[in-house]
């Protein structure tokens, strides 16, 4: 491979897509950086060119950074759900077929969902568990705000619904990042860019998913058991106003998950990652450098 080409495998608006063939349908994803092996699980509506390249430039730093789209979304074969424990199994699935006994695992919003299923499930799959924007197991005391639901389920995103969804727009920082960021996620020109997901998809998969009041169904209290009692390192990362999923949830956690670490951004929202992405990433690489579970240090 030439300089120049290997150059463009790892940057994220140059990489190819490729493709796994995992239990009778092909799941999209792409791979670049080189190091420890970090899956992105992705966001409710989102494709792998949902994320801001310059985040996923800066984990390729560090990382060998691989995103993928869910069965059915994007550019992968397979039904569209988004059942959590099926969104979990894509994640698990897409590891196995890549041939990785244990990887860094992050998720945004609801792909902190899937993580966090995997890890609880396979905690020795699981190295470390990256919850960016997302909600832990069960009941949630701090609700999304009302304005959230209308927005996020538009047709099509404004500028202005991404100041509201992944932003801060009461912020002139969060606004001029936000105007960055949507430029950033724009550059990618290849031909397999990753569609949208269709509106008649999204409806019909959420006629079919759970409750939606029931971010992280928990029913039996599992899921929360098994995420308070791991030694898997959690970092959950957060703005500090989410109008989808608020960090007071998170912060009613301390001192009752034995691994959680919570790092919060000021004047940030949904997608903290896309306001500071080289600070984010620095701080998932320091974490993963630093802090261990017990029996790996």
């Amino acid at each position: 491979m030439n300089k120049e080409l290997e150059t463009k495998e790892n940057r994220a608006v140059d990489t190819s897509t490729k493709y796994v063939s995992t239990h009778g349908r092909d799941l999209a994803y792409r791979s670049f950086g080189q190091g420890v092996p970090l899956v992105l699980c992705l966001r409710f509506r989102g494709v792998m060119d949902s994320w801001d390249p310059a985040f996923l430039d800066a984990l390729a730093q560090y990382f060998n950074v691989i995103i993928f789209d869910y069965s059915g979304l994007g550019l992968s074969g397979g039904v569209a759900s988004y059942n959590r424990e099926s969104m979990a199994n894509d994640a698990l699935e897409l590891i196995d077929a890549l041939g990785f006994d244990q990887v860094v695992l992050g998720g945004w919003s609801l792909g902190g969902v899937a993580a966090q299923i995997v890890t609880a499930r396979h905690p020795e799959r699981v190295s470390h568990a990256i919850l960016i924007g997302s909600v832990p197991p069960g009941p949630q005391p701090h609700p999304a705000e009302e304005i959230f639901l209308p927005t996020a389920i538009k047709p099509e995103y404004s500028l202005e619904d991404e100041y509201i969804l992944f932003f801060e727009p009461a912020s002139e920082h969060s606004r001029t990042a936000a105007n960055a960021s949507h430029k950033r996620i724009a550059q990618r020109t290849q031909e397999d860019r990753s569609p949208p997901i269709p509106m008649d998809t999204l409806i019909r998969i959420l006629q079919d998913s759970q409750d939606p009041e029931a971010i992280f169904p928990d029913p039996d209290g599992s899921y929360a058991k098994a995420m308070a009692d791991t030694l898997t390192p959690i970092l959950a990362i957060c703005g500090d106003h989410d109008v989808v999923f608020p960090v007071e949830n998170w912060y009613r956690l301390n001192r009752k998950w034995k691994s959680l670490n919570i790092v919060t951004l000021p004047q940030s929202g949904h997608g903290p990652q896309h306001q500071e992405p080289e600070f984010c990433a620095d701080i998932i690489a320091s974490f993963v450098k630093h802090v261990a579970a017990p029996d790996l240090r």
